[in-house]
């Protein structure tokens, strides 16, 4: 069939916790289902020639969880690279961060950071994870570093344009994305891309994101009404 794919997908990887006390599980089981599944949302993205995939991982609002649940959570993505990384490399795959790292655990910033720097070179899809990520905390930042310039006399207050804002968002050098998913049933933004997707679409799946699968998003591109590259897929 004939697909027009968006150049950037974003998902809200939802219902985790949810999906692991469902099968009398422990949350911090079901964000392991939802990890491996993570990994197979990738290779459809690659599969479908999606440019950037954006994936929330971890909220700054997800600080007040369960000091259990955060522990793993910051534990997971050490697991995650130390696993995935060497594939990525192979595979061409750059990894980005958006979010404020200086609030992370060290080991954590470090996997972060070590997997952006063995994969600065690589040149096909580009997966960001939004991780300590918070839209409002995203525009705040921008705004203050664009405030700094202007204090420190290196701009006129009237050169302070959207354009000059998005160059200091965590997303700097993403393009906006098309699409925003949310898995899990909630239809509501969450925080996350506040400035990015003014002109989104969004797409709320009611299925817990450890049960989301290629299929599922597939349907969630082919509702867009707005879309940018077409492909044949079958």
């Amino acid at each position: 069939m004939d697909l027009c794919i968006p150049e950037h997908i974003a998902i809200i990887m939802d219902g985790n916790g949810r999906w692991g006390k469902k099968r009398r599980l422990s949350r911090s089981e079901g964000h392991y289902a939802g990890a491996k599944t993570m990994q197979d949302i990738i290779d459809a993205s690659i599969d479908l020639h999606v440019k950037v995939l954006t994936l929330y991982a971890f909220s700054s609002e997800n600080w007040s969880r369960p000091q259990q649940e955060v522990n793993y959570l910051m534990q997971l993505p050490v697991k995650f690279f130390k696993q995935k990384l060497p594939e990525f490399i192979k595979r061409n795959i750059k990894i980005k961060i958006s979010g404020n790292m200086e609030g992370l655990p060290e080991a954590t910033r470090e996997v972060f950071l070590k997997a952006i720097k063995a994969t600065e070179d690589n040149s096909g899809i580009i997966v960001n994870f939004a991780f300590n990520y918070g839209g409002r905390d995203d525009i705040l930042q921008a705004a203050k570093r664009v405030m700094q310039e202007v204090r420190d006399g290196s701009m006129a207050l009237d050169d302070v344009s959207e354009e000059l804002m998005e160059q200091h968002l965590y997303t700097k050098e993403l393009p906006d994305p098309n699409l925003v998913i949310r898995t899990g049933g909630e239809k509501r933004v969450s925080n996350f891309l506040l400035w990015q997707s003014c002109s989104s679409e969004f797409y709320f799946s009611d299925v817990y994101f450890p049960d989301f699968t290629k299929e599922h998003l597939l349907e969630a591109i082919s509702s867009m009404k707005v879309n940018t590259v077409a492909l044949n897929y079958s």
